[in-house]
Order: C-alpha cells, then structure tokens, then sequence
C-alpha cells in the first residue's frame, strides 16, 4: 500500500467515525450548559459539516429523516474503493 492511499483510508475512517458519532449524538438530549459537551459539539460538527452541508442542500430530508449522514459514508467509501484500485 502506498503513503497516500493509506492516508486516505485514515481520514475516511476519521470522517465516517465522526459522522457517525455526530448521528448518535443528535438522538440524544444534550445539555448544553456542559462545556466539555459543546467542546465536543463543535469538533465533530466542524469536522463534519464541509462533508454534509452540500449533501443536504442537494438533497432534501425525508420527512424530518435527513439521509446526508448515510450518503456521505457510502460516497466516502466508494471513493476509497476506487481509490484502492489505483494504489
């Protein structure tokens, strides 16, 4: 495997896990007088939003279901096979 290829499925891990976490975390209630909490917030809706924000002006929710997060795991991952192809 080469440096890039494996620098890239680094960050595709890093990206699918904080979007992940971002989904988890929008199905619980949060406190938001918690500090350490919305330090977390922001890191993994900074991380995250570049990715998902175009998705959703794209493509609009489903009734209250917003799929961004779902479709940004499987483009990301489909851009890592192609890119495994070519490593």
């Amino acid at each position: 495997m080469s440096f890039v290829y494996s620098l890239v499925l680094l960050l595709a891990r890093i990206f699918n896990a904080a979007i992940l976490v971002r989904v988890l975390i929008s199905w619980m209630p949060v406190d938001r007088d918690n500090a350490v909490m919305n330090s977390i917030l922001r890191v993994i809706y900074a991380i995250t939003e570049p990715i998902l924000g175009p998705i959703r002006r794209v493509i609009p929710s489903l009734g209250g279901l917003d799929l961004s997060p779902l479709i940004a795991i499987v483009i990301i991952e489909a851009l890592v096979s192609i890119l495994a192809r070519f490593a």
